[in-house]
């Protein structure tokens, strides 16, 4: 692969924007406490009720790729810092549903809201074509890394 390519040149700027985001979680787990994958477990459930779903320990851990007593450990771990509660779904009884709570996703705010400001200002720079490139762009590589990850 030529290096130099316009195509390789993307991956390069998807990297660097990946490691900055990470870095910006690392230091938000360092502020308030919490491991790297805590933050990762709280991303999940956030955007699982963004979405309307209903979030299960079991499920986390598919996401998180952790074992029960791992999964098990980690939502103890958030329930007992305050961000995560635990409930049973009324449909189901014996299932347990994960919420994150709502001064967690305060405290989120506060910190990465400012970046997500920036990014949203910069897509607003850009046509509803571009960004439906984008998008497109966006979902196949996470396609392509979900696929890379699961072989």
């Amino acid at each position: 692969m030529d290096d130099q390519s316009p195509v390789m040149g993307l991956v390069h700027s998807l990297r660097a924007v990946t490691v900055e985001f990470d870095l910006l979680g690392a230091e938000f787990a360092a502020r308030h406490g919490l491991h790297p994958t805590d933050v990762r477990a709280l991303i999940h459930l956030l955007d699982a009720a963004r979405a309307g779903t209903r979030a299960t320990p079991g499920r986390l851990g598919e996401q998180l790729r952790l074992n029960s007593s791992g999964t098990t450990a980690l939502v103890d771990r958030l329930e007992r810092l305050g961000w995560v509660r635990r409930s049973r779904d009324t449909a189901d009884r014996r299932r347990v549903l994960l919420e994150v709570e709502e001064e967690a996703a305060q405290l989120g705010w506060a910190f990465f809201g400012p970046v997500i400001g920036e990014v949203v200002t910069a897509a607003e720079g850009f046509e509803e074509g571009e960004l439906e490139t984008v998008r497109r762009f966006l979902a196949s590589v996470l396609e392509s890394t979900r696929r890379a990850r699961s072989a």
